[in-house]
């Protein structure tokens, strides 16, 4: 069986001592979020994903949701949980205070939900959709609407989703029906199907409130067409209770591999009532408000399965007694060596160690730029913050999720044939981990936003904000040769960077088919580099450290590992982008 314990030191030494989260508390609005607060908010957190969601995991993940006459009903205990969560402020804990929020920051959301991931990725879909929803509102809803709507939501009575994808259309929204039709007193009537919503139909809560992706009468065609529409399960009354149900009810519910315990449903709209968010025809762009969002918290999802995989992992490798080390025995006393002795289940536990402490550096680092975009009272500083969270977010996710999926593979790998049956609870997790690499935007489609998107926006202003910080440290370290072990491969990888960068941008130009071709080994280079520049200065704060209790060395030898084994993926990653992509788009479409 699993277990799962938080990493309470790493979080606080990431967001202490890597990133100086002891500032968050200078920032306007967060006064209160001293290291003291924020660390008693963990060890909460801590506390009832250890003892309330874990225990849940499998037994959800094996019962599963029902559907029946139109109503999901979650697996035993779920609705119990989600009363906790609510009424333990939860799904508050990053919303406005004027709306009933905690008004925490980004950088302590994004370590709970870790925790909450890893311990049931399941059930933590539901409030973190909702989060999606309540910021998308927020930033876009009329003040009407974020007064009736918001502090059921931020208070977690009422749950969010996001209604996108259609039948005949996935990534591709220009292409989606839905109607929704004035009625001459401020409201809608939405009629459509919309397929994979999560959470969109269920028994946690007592109102669901879906934002919906629709056209308006005469709109133009495309995605410059749609607007963006509350649409609630049930209707609302002037006294703000529920009461009649609305025109929107569940079809099916998808049997998918993974994620068995949270509903994806098929939702049908038929003459709906709802309300304009935002202005007409600038839907996508209201919507982004969540997307963006979304799609940081499923690169979580990726590092809190990773992090789930890896602890179990590596607590099964110092049991489980097989063979003999290659270098002779390590435990003569014992039938067998435990298989940690083992060369290959070392590579496989380090590198999965790697991912998921690097990851969470990124991760932070993310959520702590979006915190100063929102915050922070010097407004060059809140524009520079707003570009490195807008060129990270793609790369967080569709790295970590990656990666997060190889860890959970890793995982299953140690534990050899055990890992391949559900009572070690290993497959559960590469089940889990799949999805993440397809919703919220492929990881594709994360790529071709990095590309072309977010490389050339501005001049290449949002690249310069990360290229600048690296090479002033590179600059600033170039004659420690204590850190030269992780300086000199930063340096070469970061030089690859540069010139795929200076290749796609020349490449792009001439033909968009070959900065599209490059664009996923563009990502994972990017995203290789950033995380080898994250852990060369997790490795130079370690070696500062007086105490010696092994948290700190294994800390350095695990950015050892990262340099010496992962970051050689860059060669091939360079070499791979700088080949062209000729070989891509021009295979005959005939012989496939």
């Amino acid at each position: 069986m699993p277990t799962y314990t938080a990493p309470l030191r790493d979080m606080r030494f990431v967001l202490y001592d890597l990133h100086g989260g002891g500032r968050l508390a200078r920032l306007p609005g967060c006064e209160e979020c001293t290291p003291e607060v924020i660390d008693a908010v963990l060890a909460e957190a801590a506390r009832l994903c250890e003892e309330v969601l874990f225990p849940l995991n499998r037994a959800g993940d094996e019962e599963g949701c029902r559907l029946a006459d139109g109503a999901v009903a979650t697996p035993k205990g779920f609705r119990e949980a989600y009363r906790l969560v609510r009424e333990g402020g939860w799904t508050a804990l990053a919303c406005d205070p004027a709306f009933g929020g905690q008004g925490l920051p980004h950088a302590v959301k994004v370590l709970v939900d870790e925790m909450m991931c890893s311990a049931n990725l399941a059930f933590a879909l539901t409030p973190g959709l909702s989060f999606g929803a309540y910021a998308a509102l927020y930033a876009h809803g009329s003040e009407a609407l974020k007064a009736r709507w918001l502090p059921p939501l931020v208070d977690g009575r009422w749950t969010g989703t996001m209604c996108l994808t259609e039948p005949h259309c996935g990534t591709d929204l220009g292409l989606l029906r839905t109607r929704a039709v004035p009625q001459g007193d401020g409201s809608y009537r939405v009629s459509g199907t919309k397929i994979f919503i999560s959470a969109g139909e269920h028994d946690l809560a007592e109102n669901i409130v879906h934002l919906v992706l629709a056209r308006l009468p005469g709109a133009p065609t495309g995605v410059k067409g749609i607007s963006l529409f509350l649409v609630p399960k049930l209707l609302v009354g002037e006294d703000g209770r529920p009461g009649a149900r609305n025109g929107v009810s569940c079809g099916a519910i998808e049997h998918k591999m993974g994620l068995c315990a949270s509903p994806t449903c098929l939702l049908n709209f038929d003459g709906a009532a709802g309300w304009l968010v935002g202005e007409p025809h600038k839907g996508l762009r209201a919507m982004f408000a969540m997307m963006n969002l979304e799609r940081l918290a499923v690169g979580i999802q990726g590092l809190g399965l990773a992090e789930a995989a890896y602890r179990n992992a590596a607590a099964y490798a110092r049991e489980r007694l097989q063979g003999r080390a290659p270098s002779g025995a390590k435990c003569p006393d014992k039938p067998a060596d435990p298989i940690i002795v083992h060369p290959d289940v070392r590579r496989m536990l380090l590198t999965q160690r790697a991912i998921v402490e690097g990851g969470r550096a990124l991760a932070v680092w993310t959520a702590l730029a979006l915190d100063d975009h929102a915050r922070h009272p010097d407004s060059d500083r809140r524009r520079e913050a707003g570009d490195l969270a807008a060129l990270l977010t793609p790369v967080a996710k569709a790295l970590l999720t990656d990666l997060g999926f190889e860890a959970a593979n890793l995982g299953m790998q140690v534990f050899g044939g055990h890992g391949y049956i559900r009572d070690h609870g290993m497959e559960h997790y590469v089940r889990d981990a799949r999805v993440t690499q397809i919703y919220e935007g492929t990881n594709g489609i994360q790529a071709l936003d990095l590309v072309g998107r977010k490389l050339p926006a501005h001049g290449g202003r949002l690249l310069r904000g990360f290229f600048h910080p690296v090479a002033a440290y590179l600059d600033a370290t170039a004659e420690n040769a204590v850190l030269a072990e992780f300086t000199r491969p930063l340096a070469k990888a970061f030089a690859r960077l540069q010139q795929a960068t200076a290749h796609i941008a020349r490449a792009g130009l001439k033909n968009p088919d070959e900065a599209a071709a490059a664009a996923a080994d563009y990502l994972h280079l990017f995203g290789l580099v950033a995380l080898a520049y994250l852990w060369t200065r997790m490795a130079e704060i370690a070696r500062t450290k007086a105490e010696d209790d092994g948290f700190h060395r294994a800390k350095i030898g695990t950015a050892r590992f990262f340099m010496d084994r992962m970051l050689p993926r860059t060669a091939a990653l360079s070499a791979a982008i700088l080949a062209g992509g000729r070989s891509v788009t021009g295979f005959d479409e005939g012989d496939f």
